[in-house]
């Protein structure tokens, strides 16, 4: 027989047991429920496969297509020189010295101006476009003789009817009174050794004319009154015909001296007079002209580039790469953009270096130096630029080669070559069908590629061919 409460509290147990392994068997299935349908985002990802490939496409366009180089330049005038006076302006073997300056940096002026003084000497402008090379002295010949007789008339001073190139008495004259309209008194020519070579000849003409005077005055033949009186044998009184016959050779070769002294006279005067001095003149090629720079100084000796001057229509330098070079030629049209002004104008290349060039060192403008080294691009604006662009950095566009018409472009990408050297696009139809056309490519530029279809292929705007595929 049992024991009351014995078998009630066995039950209990029992049923405690079988509610514990009724939750555990749920428990395992809501784990097993939620892994199936609940994942990481890290196994989200890595259950992922990559995606379906996508093509790619581009249309076909029909349009003008232009390749172009863009480069920056720096808008300066076409002609532009160092002044640099040599130690002849100072008249002397001294160091020539700064005595005045009359023309500052930034200040235009025009042909005649002195621009400055270097040991009292003027230095001024002319027009002309031959650099000067040579004191233009009376006797001389030669283009820059033609040039400066021209600035002499477009100035008012006419050198009379002297031929053209030759510095004859008119354009000494013309010379001499330049000088007297500038203030100065012009240097003589042949006098640099401290005698006046003219004065010398006429000395010579002078003594050369008394002695010839001397022996006439003896007797028109070189013989005196009484010696010229013949005996009753036709002989001179004294008998000595030999000295008649010493003194008419006497006058003969006073004559040729005379002669002689006259003709050096002429050549001395021909080579004396009024002169320019090559360190007291620059030929400038376009009025009015600009001081870009100063460097001269009142006391302070005059250095190897005493300023720089401008003159000429603005044009722009440009530097190409060594793989532009070649892109760009004479006549290619250009656009010029100034970013500071918002100017912009239109140009044609005007010539292009064949070597390379670089800044002169720490005497280069700091906005040529940022150009760096390469060939030099001369751009002829098709109209006059702004004074206020001279000296700027501008944007060059240049048009290195154009189709001229519209043509058939492809993006460079959709062009593919074969192994056997064709070159072709993939048309992707409507369809989703891929169709091989063999072109020929033409001018390129901007991401674009003329293309004309061979073998009679179709491809026409708006046909979508293959660039690329994306994932």
């Amino acid at each position: 027989m049992s024991q009351p409460g014995t078998g009630s509290g066995l039950s209990r147990r029992k049923r405690a047991v079988a509610a514990l392994a009724t939750g555990a068997v749920v428990l395992a299935g809501a784990a097993l429920w939620t892994s199936t349908l609940v994942k990481s985002p890290a196994q989200a990802a890595a259950d992922a496969g990559p995606p379906a490939p996508d093509v790619l496409t581009a249309p076909v366009e029909r349009r003008v297509l232009a390749d172009t180089v863009v480069t920056r330049g720096i808008v300066a005038a076409s002609q532009t020189v160092d002044l640099a006076p040599s130690a002849g302006a100072a008249g002397g073997s001294a160091a020539p010295v700064v005595t005045r300056v009359m023309v500052r940096s930034g200040q235009t002026f025009e042909a005649g101006r002195v621009l400055a003084e270097i040991s009292g000497r003027p230095v001024f402008a002319l027009p002309g476009t031959l650099p000067v090379y040579r004191d233009l002295r009376p006797g001389t010949q030669g283009d820059d003789v033609r040039q400066l007789q021209d600035a002499l008339r477009t100035l008012g001073h006419d050198p009379g009817s002297d031929p053209a190139g030759t510095y004859g008495p008119g354009t000494k004259q013309a010379v001499a009174a330049l000088y007297a309209a500038l203030g100065y008194e012009p240097l003589v020519a042949g006098g640099e050794g401290g005698e006046d070579p003219v004065e010398a000849a006429r000395d010579q003409v002078k003594e050369a004319q008394r002695r010839l005077d001397g022996l006439l005055g003896q007797g028109g033949d070189g013989t005196s009154g009484d010696d010229a009186k013949p005996s009753g044998d036709g002989k001179p009184a004294d008998g000595k015909a030999g000295d008649t016959t010493a003194r008419a050779d006497d006058v003969r070769y006073a004559r040729e001296d005379l002669a002689e002294a006259e003709d050096d006279l002429a050549q001395a005067e021909a080579v004396s007079g009024a002169m320019v001095p090559a360190s007291e003149v620059v030929f400038l090629s376009g009025f009015p002209a600009r001081v870009d720079t100063m460097n001269a100084r009142v006391g302070s000796e005059a250095g190897e580039k005493l300023a720089t001057l401008s003159a000429g229509r603005l044009v722009v330098r440009g530097t190409l790469g060594a793989h532009e070079k070649d892109l760009v030629r004479p006549g290619q049209k250009v656009e010029v953009l100034s970013e500071v002004y918002g100017d912009q104008v239109t140009g044609t290349v005007a010539s292009v270096s064949d070597t390379p060039a670089a800044p002169e060192g720490e005497e280069a403008d700091a906005a040529a130096a940022s150009l760096g080294q390469g060939y030099t691009v001369v751009v002829r604006p098709a109209s006059a630029l702004a004074a206020r662009l001279a000296g700027q950095d501008v944007r060059l566009t240049i048009e290195a080669a154009t189709t001229g018409r519209k043509v058939l472009v492809v993006p460079v990408s959709a062009l593919s070559a074969g192994a056997d050297s064709r070159t072709t696009v993939t048309v992707l139809e409507r369809s989703g069908e891929r169709r091989r056309v063999e072109v020929r490519a033409g001018t390129s530029g901007d991401g674009y590629t003329e293309v004309t279809p061979l073998r009679g292929a179709r491809l026409g705007a708006g046909d979508k061919v293959v660039v690329g595929i994306a994932r």
